[in-house]
């Protein structure tokens, strides 16, 4: 027995401001490359390179929500719901590579660090700074409803600290003319990138492993349905999900009497327990009179 539910979880409300943030970081990613070029800035060019996997993540994002918009077919029963998961495990793979290439880039330029054009790397910098915190405005407000648009925000929330990073190594080197500020800047964003993509791989693995949805207590979910007077035992207890808003919960409840009309308001009183108390809306309870194939241990 079963509540009926939709599976479309990706709204159409994600993709306007993506297509905003992937237009705005697009049109200035080709400045920055050829300002990093011409200043010889590393941390110029860090903060480049973390623009670009911003373009990549972005359309990746995009793809992502209009595939996650389609709906159940008879070969993908759930939808496409979990291409939110891939499109925020990819997008953390581009981080991780980013912010590997730049430390390796980084060792070199401790050894022997170049010439830099400070002033040209000060102005570049601030622009991109305009350019990440306004897509960061567009991009904040879904960034907690779905996984996918965090994994884009996170990109872009990384490159504006690369920018306030070049600004930062920008305005040492116009002062003291010290141009190791430039490499250690670089080195500074890419370990501060590192843990908090490897937060965002792990959620994305969590959804794509099935793993049970983050805040979700599978015994206190036990110890609710026991709670109730007619309810024997409770196995088979599963609960992962589609997307990161979107946990599915099945269940096999034995009850101590079974009858047709008392199970069924066994089912649907269970039911309105998990979606009130845990948030859970899409449930499938199976009501027996005794713990399927005698595997009445099996949790």
């Amino acid at each position: 027995m079963s509540a009926g539910h939709d599976h479309g979880i990706v709204t159409a409300g994600h993709e306007k401001p993506l297509w905003w943030a992937l237009g705005l970081t697009a049109t200035f990613l080709v400045a920055e490359v050829v300002g990093g070029l011409l200043t010889n800035s590393l941390a110029l060019l860090s903060d480049a390179a973390h623009m670009g996997t911003d373009v990549i993540a972005l359309a990746i994002s995009l793809v992502a929500v209009r595939l996650g918009r389609r709906p159940p077919d008879a070969r993908r029963t759930y939808g496409y719901a979990r291409m939110e998961a891939i499109g925020a495990l990819v997008n953390g793979g581009l981080l991780f590579l980013v912010a590997a290439y730049i430390l390796w880039e980084a060792v070199g330029r401790f050894r022997e660090p170049p010439p830099v054009a400070s002033t040209g790397m000060l102005v570049i910098a601030a622009l991109g700074l305009i350019v990440n915190l306004i897509s960061m405005r567009l991009l904040k407000a879904d960034s907690g409803d779905s996984l996918n648009v965090k994994g884009a925000y996170l990109e872009v929330w990384s490159d504006m600290l690369g920018s306030v990073g070049v600004i930062a190594a920008a305005a040492i080197i116009l002062a003291t003319g010290w141009t190791l500020a430039d490499p250690i800047l670089a080195v500074l964003i890419g370990l501060w990138v590192l843990p908090r993509t490897w937060t965002l791989l792990r959620e994305a693995g969590n959804v794509l492993m099935q793993g049970v949805p983050p805040g979700l207590d599978l015994e206190a979910v036990r110890r609710t349905i026991l709670a109730r007077g007619d309810v024997a035992e409770v196995h088979d207890l599963h609960a992962w999900a589609l997307a990161s808003k979107q946990p599915v919960l099945t269940v096999h409840v034995v009850l101590k009497r079974v009858d047709g009309d008392d199970a069924e308001a066994v089912r649907r009183s269970i039911a309105e327990a998990l979606e009130d108390l845990f948030g859970i809306e899409h449930v499938t309870i199976q009501v027996e009179s005794a713990a399927c194939g005698g595997e009445s241990g099996h949790r």
